[in-house]
């Protein structure tokens, strides 16, 4: 069994691990995407209490270890598929909107980050261009937003999944 301690500050990190013939303290701790870790057995240190203090100890020590190492700036995640997309092209999608007045407005909506916390977008017309026209638009207006955040290679290479899919641009 895995039971995971109170998180207060002096047991953050630090896990319990009772299951099958390992028991024992367990820290964990991350930096720049990369996991340390490492048991302290209750055999070894003879006894959870024992245990428990040294792994404290090792915290302190890994913390102080990874403060000194220099935080790598994250890359943006990239994502190319999406099993809830219906239209074949990421952040384009098919939307409806209906006016107080009731006239109803069909169109493919574009959206876009160009930076971290930021989330534009901008819409064709379906009534305007027409359903093929209005989302060929859509998908050119999305790949020229992605190849001026990410570059040629990531605009080619969502060009060539839809390719793929027999979806035309």
């Amino acid at each position: 069994m895995f039971n995971v301690t109170t998180t207060t500050p002096d047991m953050k990190g630090i896990s319990r691990i009772d299951s099958g013939s390992t028991h024992g303290w367990f820290v964990r701790a991350y930096k720049n995407g990369k996991t340390f870790s490492k048991l302290f057995s209750d055999g070894k240190w003879k006894g959870s209490d024992e245990a428990l203090k040294t792994a404290r100890q090792y915290r302190g020590v890994l913390l102080d270890r990874l403060t000194k190492i220099p935080t790598k700036a994250r890359g943006r995640r990239i994502v190319f598929r999406d099993s809830r997309n219906t239209t074949g092209m990421l952040g384009v999608s098919r939307s409806t909107k209906r006016t107080p007045s009731g006239v109803v407005s069909e169109s493919y909506a574009v959206t876009w980050r160009p930076e971290p916390g930021v989330q534009k977008c901008t819409s064709f017309s379906i009534n305007k261009y027409g359903s093929d026209k209005a989302f060929k638009l859509a998908v050119a207006f999305r790949l020229k937003k992605l190849r001026e955040i990410h570059g040629q290679s990531v605009a080619r290479k969502l060009k060539d999944l839809m390719a793929e899919k027999g979806i035309a641009v």
